[in-house]
């Protein structure tokens, strides 16, 4: 059965909403950079916007004293006709193209400003698209983790950035530039923040059904608490001890879970859905369509669409027996 498309899109429009309420979206600012690619973008903007704008004034005035300088009243002549002026001509093309120039020397500057030279330095993040998340590994120490990169502050990270479906584009407004993620090519992206923060990301390329809800978190501490969180995340979660959080693992192996996520100290070793080691730890949940709790752990595994509909999360029927054991175990892996 094929979709409506008024439906797809105001299924668009609603998650879209639904994202602004559930993660404050509205806070995104992309006119307050802390990092040196954002904000040589954001200085590019606001010049290109004043150059604007007083053109704008300037027509927009013309025009004005036009009509009044030049309406039609009583016993007035019809105002002086010029065939030809070599002077305004030479003026109003020198004044545009003096203006293209200048906005072209700024915009080049800011896209050297803006995307680095990557050099022969080896990537430190791998971040790859999927359809709807996204997967992140750290290739010097081996962490994996899904929607959620952490960075220390000041630091310029270079990610490889790679999509296992379809274009993609990893946009973080505060912290740099789009750049699209594509099957079959690698790009790469520096990322910095000066200041300490959690700033959100997007997909900023539509990219299927569930497009709105392809989310993730930057999330910039101290080079200390940095290191702690990175050898934290190296620990492979210890077997659980309460009974239902030992049935919920048993069930986990039992099912298909382990055919595409992955779960270290498990025999799951999958990357089709996200990484599930620290699953406990993260803020978010399916891409974002959710806050990560027990609760809406709950919700998701009992009903998939319900959060995110047309995800590739399967929809097992699970009892609320199975649904309270999973969520159990799953709560272990801090």
């Amino acid at each position: 059965m094929t979709t409506h498309p008024t439906r797809t899109a105001l299924r668009l429009l609603f998650d879209f909403v639904g994202a602004i309420e559930v993660f404050n979206l509205s806070s995104i600012d992309t006119l307050n950079p802390v990092s040196p690619q954002a904000a040589a973008i954001t200085r590019l903007f606001l010049g290109v916007l004043v150059i604007l704008a007083v053109i704008f004034v300037l027509v927009s005035g013309l025009v004005v004293y036009a009509i009044v300088r030049y309406r039609e009243r009583p016993g007035s002549s019809m105002p002086r006709q010029l065939a030809g002026s070599r002077k305004l001509e030479f003026l109003w093309t020198a004044v545009p193209i003096g203006l293209l120039a200048t906005v072209f020397v700024f915009t080049a500057k800011t896209m050297r400003a803006a995307n680095p030279k990557k050099g022969t330095r080896p990537a430190d993040l791998l971040v790859v698209g999927h359809q709807w998340w996204w997967e992140v590994k750290y290739l010097k120490s081996g962490v994996i983790t899904a929607n959620e990169i952490h960075l220390p502050v000041g630091k310029a990270v270079l990610i490889q950035l790679e999509a296992a479906d379809v274009i993609h584009d990893f946009w973080v407004p505060q912290l740099g530039r789009k750049i699209d993620a594509i099957p079959g090519h690698t790009n790469y992206l520096w990322l910095r923040a000066d200041r300490p923060g959690v700033y959100s990301g997007i997909c900023a390329e539509f990219c299927g059904t569930e497009h709105a809800w392809m989310r993730f978190e930057v999330v910039v501490q101290s080079p200390e608490e940095f290191t702690a969180w990175e050898q934290a995340q190296l620990k492979i979660p210890q077997p659980p001890s309460e009974p239902e959080a030992l049935a919920g693992m048993k069930l986990f192996n039992e099912l298909t879970c382990v055919n595409c996520h992955r779960l270290a100290g498990t025999r799951a070793n999958q990357t089709a859905g996200p990484d599930l080691t620290h699953l406990a730890q993260r803020r978010m949940l399916a891409g974002g369509a959710a806050v990560n709790n027990p609760q809406t752990l709950a919700e998701w595994l009992k009903d998939p669409d319900r959060i995110k509909p047309g995800s590739n999360m399967p929809n097992f029927h699970l009892s609320d027996a199975q649904v309270r054991a999973l969520v159990a175990y799953l709560e272990t892996t801090k």
